[in-house]
């Protein structure tokens, strides 16, 4: 029976796989920018490594399990050694191996590892080309983008100009939350009163899926945003779109913002105060934030409670 339809049980067993792959158009495994195509291949080395491990030790149960059983063993065709203890040749592959895939693993831990840094900058090829600068808010259950430089702010939408560095400022007005934009790579938390940093850069125009990877709460699912990679001139397009057309962000508009919402539409805000971000990671920190180009600790406006802790 089963070789009778055998045809079909091939076919249909490839069903999930087919569902699954058909969902990979946004993932890992299609990056858009530098640190996305490292951490693939990154992904893809350490899969061939543990299958050249995995495969062989697979197959080798196999062919043990044949050749040494019992009617084998009757007929004379394997030998049975009951008393067998030692293989200076079997000491070399069990451990030998081993020892080299470990090596193997730790260096590319370690160079992956700095290659990666999240608070490394990313080289533009003009090195007069600065990075943007973009600060982001977690919240409850929405992401809110800040561009310091424009004076303007975004919920749940982000958008950076192609083949520019961008650098992230992250920190959350809530619980701990996590900040991931799978194809431009690299994911990282977000925590109250505290800032975390993390550089990309798209090398090709598209609208990319952000999402948070932290458990926080009932709206968690809901908690996305989309990534705009633009040519500059779209992307000054889309700068001018907010300041015409977004609303004020003053201190009773982000008390309402900072509210519980679920599946919070995207929102463009023509003017924040300046110090909004650092007055929401010192709410949580005694009023005291890092001064970024001297390292101390500063006091600023703590402004109001938070509302999502």
């Amino acid at each position: 029976m089963i070789r009778k339809y055998g045809f079909w049980f091939r076919r249909i067993g490839l069903i999930p796989v087919l569902v699954l792959l058909s969902a990979c158009d946004e993932g890992i495994l299609v990056p858009k920018g530098p640190v996305g195509e490292e951490e693939k291949y990154l992904l893809l080395l350490c899969t061939a490594a543990m299958l050249l491990i995995v495969v062989p030790v697979i197959i080798l149960s196999i062919i043990f399990a044949i050749k040494y059983r019992q009617k084998n063993v009757d007929a004379g065709k394997a030998e049975y050694l009951p008393h067998w203890a030692h293989s200076n040749k079997v000491e070399v592959v069990i451990w030998g191996i081993p020892v080299l895939m470990i090596a193997f693993l730790a260096t590319l831990t370690w160079e992956s590892t700095h290659s990666l840094d999240p608070y490394k900058v990313i080289p533009a090829s003009d090195p007069n080309v600065k990075p943007l600068e973009i600060q982001v808010v977690a919240m409850d259950w929405k992401w809110l983008f800040i561009y310091p430089d424009e004076g303007l702010a975004v919920v749940n939408q982000v958008a950076i100009p192609v083949n520019r560095p961008v650098r992230f400022t992250i920190t959350s007005d809530s619980v701990m939350n996590s900040f991931f934009i799978p194809q431009l790579g690299s994911m990282i938390y977000a925590m109250a009163g505290m800032q975390t940093q993390l550089n990309l850069m798209a090398t090709s125009e598209g609208n990319y899926a952000g999402l948070s990877t932290n458990y926080s709460g009932r709206g968690f699912s809901d908690m996305k945003f989309r990534t705009l990679a633009l040519p500059q001139e779209g992307y000054e397009q889309w700068i001018q779109k907010v300041k015409t057309t977004g609303e004020k962000l003053d201190e009773r508009s982000l008390a309402e913002l900072e509210a519980p919402s679920v599946n919070n539409p995207v929102v463009y805000y023509s003017y924040i105060k300046p110090g909004t971000f650092d007055s929401i990671v010192g709410r949580y920190n005694n009023g005291m934030v890092k001064d970024k180009e001297t390292g101390k600790m500063i006091h600023v406006h703590a402004g109001m409670s938070g509302t999502g802790m």
